[in-house]
């Protein structure tokens, strides 16, 4: 029996085994570990300059932060604890808790809280409504849409001075036209500035028409973000216009509604320019009767007409700790209501 013998071929240079074999895993594996000490140094490398970068982009924010809204709130703490005259603010005498005790029997003060609650319920509510109506027609598919908007816009971009001005005008006792249309309806004129009710009327209808537009906007904007695909399932279902309103288009505009509630609260809880500019000769006083002087107008008249700093920083730390508390017993109704449907 013969034995056959393969010759040999040319040797595969990727077998292991050959020297070809080793010479090219090795150049790999010393190209490999090359590749990782250029990764590992390039990871230790990149973190140097990376680390700090968002740091020092946000800095400037928190430095103007800290410089106008960390530091005067801390001053007017501070200077609430305090008697300070606006005539010598560096002779401060320590009171304590004084400014803020005198508050509670301060006629005043309440008089002017009680003012800013009724003119803020007068002014923002009648606002979002209409505010509301104004974006649902502008949400319609009309001719000329965007001049509309600009209208709408326009009360918010005029200045509160000239606004309040022209309303002064409009709600003067003897030439003005709102009582010549009272007097066309057969009705008896109204002394708009001097009325405990009437004036308050007044300054709540030009903080609703200065800021109707611009909530309006805002809901318009919440309302282009609703999917269409829900009207036209309501509309199959046969929901008319109105549900379809209260059922797809008051849900997508929840957030934005809580969102202008919330800066409407606080704009009526500083109200300030309109009822300063609004009574003619009155000044801070609001009226004859402080009839409708707000807490606005009630700091300044303390801190820059009767020149106690101390009083003032105190009136505007019990304005904020007013706002506190009726947010955080609204967040806590909304818990308790939220638990209750859920348990139900």
């Amino acid at each position: 029996m013969t034995e056959t013998r393969t010759p040999p071929g040319p040797a595969d240079p990727a077998a292991p085994g050959t020297g070809a074999g080793f010479r090219a895993g090795g150049a790999r594996a010393a190209t490999g570990r090359r590749a990782d000490r250029g990764e590992r140094g390039a990871a230790r490398r990149t973190p140097v300059g990376s680390r700090w970068a968002p740091y020092v982009l946000v800095a400037p924010f928190f430095l103007f932060f800290g410089a106008f809204g960390v530091f005067p709130l801390a001053a007017t703490a501070w200077t609430s604890l305090h008697r300070v005259e606006l005539t010598a603010p560096a002779e401060a005498e320590w009171a304590g808790l004084h400014n803020y005790a005198r508050l509670l029997d301060d006629a005043f003060f309440w008089n002017a809280l009680v003012n800013t609650v009724v003119i803020g319920v007068l002014s923002t509510v009648p606002q979002l409504l209409l505010a509301l109506g104004v974006a649902h027609l502008l949400d319609v598919r009309l001719r000329g849409r965007g001049l509309f908007r600009v209208v709408a816009l326009a009360p918010y971009a005029t200045s509160v001075a000239a606004a309040t001005l022209v309303f002064a005008l409009f709600y003067g006792r003897d030439n003005g036209m709102a009582n010549w249309a009272l007097g066309v309806a057969g009705l008896a004129p109204v002394d708009w500035q001097n009325g405990p009710w009437a004036s308050k009327l007044a300054v709540s209808s030009i903080v609703v028409w200065r800021w109707t537009g611009y909530n309006a906007l805002i809901y318009l904007a919440a309302m282009q973000t609703v999917p269409r695909e829900l009207y036209e399932a309501a509309a199959l279902d046969g929901a008319s216009r109105w549900r379809q309103f209260l059922h797809v288009t008051l849900p997508g505009l929840r957030p934005a509604i809580l969102f202008t509630v919330l800066v409407s609260t606080i704009g009526a809880t500083q109200l300030f320019g309109e009822p300063l500019l609004f009574g003619s000769g009155a000044g801070a006083s609001g009226g004859a009767d402080h009839q409708f002087q707000t807490l606005g107008l009630y700091l300044y008249e303390q801190g820059w007409v009767n020149l106690h700093l101390g009083r003032a920083a105190a009136i505007a730390w019990a304005m904020l700790v007013i706002l506190v508390v009726l947010f955080g017993a609204v967040r806590l109704l909304r818990g308790v209501l939220a638990r209750g449907g859920r348990t139900s």
